[in-house]
């Protein structure tokens, strides 16, 4: 794990390029989005709060909550435009990290938990070098 904020939140503290979790793939004026290193599909992203330590989005100011949801949906267009997946998901949790985020995941009609949820145990560690090949090219959309 990386930096920790002074609130003791790993997300407020960390933002290294690359971490445990994943790749930065964009910074964007309020977030930052990172390709997942494990994950049960191609195409998976965390889109991370980058302001003040918050933990809903309902604390976030109209503007800020704008500016929040516009690079969200700008990570998941360039996941769709670049893997093709049959749709998105979208899930803003704090569970496990009480820090503002949301992962936006692809799904197709033949992954592991089509017509639901994924799978409930950890998703599997990608293969490097297609995991950097994928992440590479999400971040030329991106930028």
């Amino acid at each position: 794990m990386g930096a920790v904020g002074e609130d003791g939140c790993r997300w407020c503290g960390d933002r290294r390029d690359e971490t445990a979790y994943g790749l930065r793939v964009w910074s964007g004026r309020v977030t930052d989005a990172y390709f997942a290193r494990r994950s049960f599909v191609r195409g998976y992203a965390i889109v991370v709060w980058r302001g003040r330590h918050v933990s809903e989005p309902i604390d976030l100011s109209p503007v800020e909550s704008d500016l929040y949801h516009r690079e969200v949906l700008t990570v998941a267009r360039a996941i769709r435009d670049c893997f093709r997946p049959s749709r998105l998901n979208y899930l803003t949790l704090g569970n496990h990290e009480p820090h503002l985020h949301t992962h936006v995941t692809a799904r197709y009609p033949d992954d592991p938990g089509a017509g639901g949820l994924l799978p409930p145990h950890a998703p599997p560690l990608l293969d490097e070098e297609s995991w950097r090949a994928d992440a590479a090219a999400l971040k030329t959309l991106l930028t």
